[in-house]
């Protein structure tokens, strides 16, 4: 367990240990900006806090220096520290929503300012318009909440070239279309691309299509972000060999690590090896993970492939009924039974599979084949809370939410503040300038994005201001929506984004990777 130091340790080893340059004595720009004084500098790359008043001229940060108490520094506005962190605004790995359409108040709220969407397989669009390229054309022109980063998916391409769902071996003539339309999208500046292998259409795809994709987002430096075929116990190591044959040569990364049915801490520590020697081999595998033991999925995840989509799934319950019957009944015993399935979809929202069933007078198989695999969404309980923890303090697992605005999931409000409260101040897993390193440093590594991430003169300003100690998570499986407390002011390209609680306007952006 990794030992954190006070504050009043931190001030006073950084005061002692000099070395910042020294304070100038006006902002050289006209710009509107802002002054952070003696602000607790955790700057996002890992190294130690430090007291530093930060200047911010326009979208980026201008001047870092000591304090300098003494001298008069002109700013559009003076934010008064008093020994609070100012840190890189959160870059969330695996977000979900959409920015034309949604409020990300509840991100802001807990510190972030980046998002990525496009992801598990399923992206972003404009009506039927399944090119990526006219979401962001209207992204561009759109005032929104927070900056946004896009992944081409594997699905929306599939569907876009016209490759029917349930096909798994694409003619040539598909795979050059899919490879075509992938194209396009990373020159107009997606970052990467996302599978959904548990998901309709990517659980019909085979390694040959997939890799065919991964050569050309290696074209462009690019990431695959996947949702992989299994996170289950015994199956999850060979879902990640099928990640990184898929990928190569492109970064593969595992979005939302997590061991469904797995048990303790020396199974994280028998995955992390097996993460570990791949980088060893010279593979850039990294991955992303949040704080909590449920998921949040639909529940066609509980049927049989032979009953998803596109087949016709009224002819299939008459014909196999029992067979159903049995196969969702098994499937909800080992994941934790009817209790362990909390509904996120009206109207059964906030009851267990169980009390809904119970309602509607059925026994859960039942109900559950009268609903379908499409109907609903929920969270699932499945993860053991030692493994997950023991997995995500790993210095390669970035920090993410797999939330969305509306999300009946506390990880959609809630997945950075409690990476505070609990894994930094209550827990001491971990320093601060660590845990902020995994949820923006780090990321923004991932993603390529050069001039965020950290703070260091040039780059973006994208900052938060919080004191630790009072940071809260305040969402709840019960109470979903309830917005984290703490992070003061969030600032996004140098512009007021969130503060005292409230959001201030639309400062974000489109971002197109270079």
């Amino acid at each position: 367990m990794s030992q954190r130091v006070t504050r009043r340790q931190l001030i006073g080893g950084a005061v002692a240990a000099g070395g910042l340059a020294n304070w100038p004595a006006r902002a050289a720009s006209a710009e509107a900006s802002t002054l952070f004084r003696e602000v607790l500098l955790v700057d996002g790359t890992g190294a130690p806090p430090r007291l530093a008043d930060v200047l911010v001229a326009g979208e980026r940060i201008a001047r870092i220096g000591a304090p300098a108490a003494r001298t008069r520094v002109s700013a559009t506005r003076v934010v008064a520290g008093e020994g609070r962190v100012l840190a890189p605004g959160f870059i969330d790995t695996h977000s979900h929503g959409d920015p034309l359409e949604d409020s990300y108040e509840s991100f802001l709220a807990m510190g972030v300012t980046t998002i990525v969407l496009g992801q598990d397989g399923d992206g972003p669009r404009i009506g039927k318009d399944l090119d990526l390229r006219s979401w962001m054309a209207a992204v561009d022109r759109a005032h929104i909440d927070v900056n946004v980063a896009a992944l081409s998916s594997h699905g929306t391409l599939r569907r876009a070239v016209r490759v029917p769902d349930a096909v798994r071996r694409p003619d040539e003539a598909g795979l050059a279309r899919m490879a075509a339309q992938l194209e396009a999208e990373l020159r107009a500046g997606a970052f990467g691309l996302s599978y959904g292998l548990e998901y309709v259409p990517g659980i019909y795809s085979q390694t040959p299509e997939l890799a065919n994709l991964g050569r050309v987002v290696s074209r462009h430096d690019g990431v695959v972000m996947s949702h992989m075929r299994s996170e289950n116990d015994e199956e999850i190591e060979a879902s990640i060999d099928e990640l990184i044959a898929s990928s190569l040569p492109a970064r593969p990364h595992i979005s939302h690590l997590k061991v469904v049915f797995g048990k303790g801490e020396a199974r994280a520590r028998a995955l992390l090896d097996f993460l570990a020697a791949k980088r060893r081999q010279g593979i850039a595998l990294t991955s992303d993970e949040y704080p909590y033991t449920a998921g949040y999925t639909g529940i066609a995840l509980l049927f049989p492939e032979w009953a998803l989509p596109p087949t016709d799934y009224a002819a299939v319950v008459a014909a196999r009924r029992p067979a159903l019957r049995e196969h969702l009944e098994k499937r909800m015993t080992r994941r934790g039974g009817p209790e362990a399935l909390l509904l996120g979809t009206a109207p059964w929202a906030g009851k267990t599979l169980a009390q809904a069933a119970a309602e509607a007078g059925l026994a859960y198989p039942d109900f559950l084949i009268k609903l379908g695999p499409v109907a609903a969404s929920g969270a699932h309980f499945t993860m053991d809370k030692a493994l997950q923890d023991l997995m995500i303090l790993d210095p390669h697992v970035a920090i993410s939410t797999d939330g969305g605005p509306g999300m009946r999931h506390p990880r959609a409000t809630g997945t950075y503040a409690k990476w505070i409260e609990e894994y930094v101040v209550r827990d001491r897993k971990l320093p601060i300038e660590e845990a902020v390193r995994k949820a923006t440093g780090f990321p923004a590594g991932i993603l390529r994005l050069a001039d965020r991430g950290v703070i260091r003169v040039g780059a973006k300003a994208d900052c938060i201001l919080f004191d630790p100690a009072r940071v809260k998570a305040r969402s709840t499986y019960v109470d979903p929506f309830a917005k984290a407390e703490g992070f003061d002011l969030v600032m996004v390209n140098g512009r007021l984004a969130f503060e005292s609680g409230a959001r201030a306007g639309g400062a974000g952006r489109l971002l197109r990777a270079r």
